[in-house]
């Protein structure tokens, strides 16, 4: 029998993007639980090791990524920014999309009280959201959902873990955004 730890850091590593647990699991020939008890041990190697990566996991995928602390010194060997400038309109659009999704472009809109087709295309093009197909409605609009680069944007493993806002926070958000609106005119 190979070492199955091995085999599974050698896919991740090869594969390079996130990889379905189940599908990492059947190519080895492992139960959910076998697999699970191995790559738990694996993320908590890497975790307790002085190295500059780890294995993360996105929802039900796992993925071979570099430690947030190598950042710095990646970016100047690779002399890319170092995340996109996400604007105050972009985060609100991400937030809609994140906490409403599946949602189309017009529900949006309609949320924000604006057009918004720029900051989603920007957002489309940072990766962070990502057309998830059509609606079954007239003119059949696109649907938009959030990516696996969001959840590793923002340090969650799945939508779920989100923080929670209750219908009340949301009566306060918008109490607070109308008398800053009276304080503006």
């Amino acid at each position: 029998m190979t070492n199955k730890k091995a085999s599974i850091e050698g896919i991740l590593f090869t594969m390079g993007d996130a990889v379905e647990g189940e599908r990492i699991a059947t190519a080895l020939e492992l139960t959910e639980e076998e697999f699970r008890e191995q790559i738990d041990e694996l993320i908590a190697e890497y975790e307790n090791l002085d190295r500059g990566i780890m294995i993360m996991r996105v929802g039900t995928k796992y993925q071979m990524c570099t430690k947030p602390d190598c950042y710095a010194d990646l970016i100047k060997l690779c002399h890319v920014p170092k995340k996109h400038a996400l604007t105050d309109v972009m985060l609100e659009t991400l937030a809609i999309v994140a906490y409403k999704q599946p949602v189309t472009r017009g529900d949006i809109e309609a949320i924000r009280g604006v057009n918004s087709d720029f900051t989603i295309n920007k957002l489309l093009e940072y990766h962070l959201i990502c057309e998830l197909g059509r609606l079954e409605a007239p003119g059949r609009p696109i649907v938009f959902g959030t990516t696996d680069d969001f959840l590793r944007s923002f340090g969650v493993s799945s939508i779920d873990e989100l923080p929670y806002i209750s219908t009340e926070m949301v009566e306060e958000f918008k109490q607070e955004a109308e008398e800053e609106a009276e304080i503006g005119i």
